[in-house]
């Protein structure tokens, strides 16, 4: 474990809450991280939130040209000041979820110990650029984690694990305590692995009516299939497909759901068309 006066005085940085800042300081676990993500010189490394470098003093080392993308600008000069001598190294001063990450030279390869107010949407925003990017390595909650990984009929299993696994596979990988940060967070984390698919294995006619559809289906997760999506699909189209509108959403597979959205849009296109 890292002692406070261990750490130069650059380094020295107050968490914030505002971006749901806790730094990861347990060499074991870091080491840990770094042997799942094995950075390689040839990669197109990029780490989201590198906070005061301790991941990213172990992932250099293997890709010299690795990239950060660091929303804090306090951090900045000196996350600059610590690999000055990986002349490849660089800072993009830049919010993750607003970022194009088409702009840099892909496959990219994408990790970080993610704020855990942000990681949903920021999950969404690098899936909006899969075609750029091979895999992700992230930490985070462990709740989220198990909701991204979630197989049908299971607890966890909604919106997230749907259209994240509609795009790619998930691979939960292992669990990190809350003593592995500073400040403690009150939670667990878990570091898991998403891998965008390069063609996809099924696909929606129209993936803005599976997005609405599989959100609308989850919107209330107590109530049946037939009456959460009554608006969308009656009855008897849910039958027509071989589905029982009589059970929850949340035991439906990927293919349902995406059956499902196709007799939605075909419902919603002319026939003249």
């Amino acid at each position: 474990m890292t002692r406070e006066h261990d750490v130069p005085s650059h380094l020295l940085h107050q968490a914030r809450k505002r971006f749901g800042q806790n730094f990861l300081h347990d060499q074991q676990v870091i080491q840990r991280i770094v042997r799942a993500i094995q950075p390689k010189e040839e990669d197109s490394l990029v780490e989201i939130g590198p906070g005061m470098g301790a991941l990213t003093e172990h992932l250099v080392k293997g890709c010299p040209s690795m990239k950060v993308v660091e929303l804090d600008r306090d951090l900045v000069p000196g996350l600059r000041t610590q690999f000055f001598s990986y002349p490849q190294f660089q800072v993009i001063e830049a919010d993750a979820l607003q970022f194009d990450f088409s702009i840099l030279q892909g496959p990219l390869r994408v990790v970080g110990n993610l704020p855990y107010n942000i990681s949903t949407p920021l999950i969404f925003h690098l899936l909006s650029f899969r075609q750029h990017i091979r895999d992700m390595t992230f930490m985070l909650q462990k709740e989220v984690v198990e909701r991204l990984a979630a197989k049908p009929g299971s607890g966890d299993y909604g919106r997230l694990s749907v259209m994240v696994q509609y795009y790619a596979k998930v691979h939960s990988l292992f669990l990190v305590g809350p003593g592995a940060f500073r400040p403690a967070p009150k939670v667990w984390s878990a570091i898991v692995r998403i891998e965008p698919y390069e063609t996809l294995p099924l696909q929606a006619l129209n993936e803005n009516h599976l997005h609405g559809l599989v959100r609308q289906a989850f919107s209330q997760r107590r109530k049946t299939l037939r009456n959460v999506i009554k608006s969308l699909l009656s009855e008897a189209q849910i039958r027509e497909l071989d589905i029982d509108p009589g059970i929850r959403p949340e035991r439906l597979t990927i293919a349902e759901f995406i059956r499902l959205s196709d007799a939605y849009t075909k419902s919603q296109t002319p026939e003249h068309e």
